[in-house]
């Protein structure tokens, strides 16, 4: 089942995403965070009204979902850029696809017109999702990081939706 996530879930939330800092290359930062950031972070995108979602299996979070602003900029209202970790033990099984769907219909429901997602290049797994969901490559920063004593390519990926009717700006 795919939701809304609540406050009560974070530290579950919490353990998936430091999983993913401390093991993986999903994210581009070295230490894990704690709670109170999580906390921070929830609260700042509840405020914005951006979703966070959980899939749960038997009541336990197999992976979380989220979607914020690409850019700061008032010329960037339209675009937003989404994250999507799964637990470890869940991988390979549909739940990040699931997570994804459900995160475009909601961008597509708030009038956004472009979904960015940032993938570390060799990350071949992620980028194969994206592609099957619609999305095309539009650009490689090489050498964006440095992790785990290796050079590392970001390479983005976009998704064209239909965006408002009557865009301001």
């Amino acid at each position: 089942m795919i939701r809304i996530a609540a406050e009560s879930e974070l530290p579950e939330i919490l353990e998936i995403y430091n999983e993913a800092i401390l093991q993986t290359t999903a994210v581009y930062s070295y230490e894990a965070v704690t709670l109170e950031n999580r906390l921070l972070w929830f609260r700042e995108k509840q405020e914005k009204g951006y979703p966070v979602l959980v899939i749960e299996d038997g009541g336990r979070v197999m992976g979380f979902a989220a979607y914020g602003p690409f850019r700061p900029w008032p010329a960037y209202q339209y675009t937003i850029e989404h994250s999507v970790y799964v637990h470890k033990e869940y991988r390979g099984r549909g739940a990040g696809e699931l997570l994804m769907r459900e995160l475009i219909q909601l961008a597509e429901a708030n009038g956004y017109a472009t979904l960015i997602g940032g993938i570390d290049s060799a990350n071949q797994g992620s980028i194969a999702l994206h592609q099957k969901l619609g999305f095309v490559h539009s650009g490689t920063i090489r050498r964006a990081g440095y992790k785990f004593g290796r050079w590392l390519d970001l390479a983005f990926y976009q998704l064209d939706l239909t965006g408002p009717s009557n865009p301001a700006g």
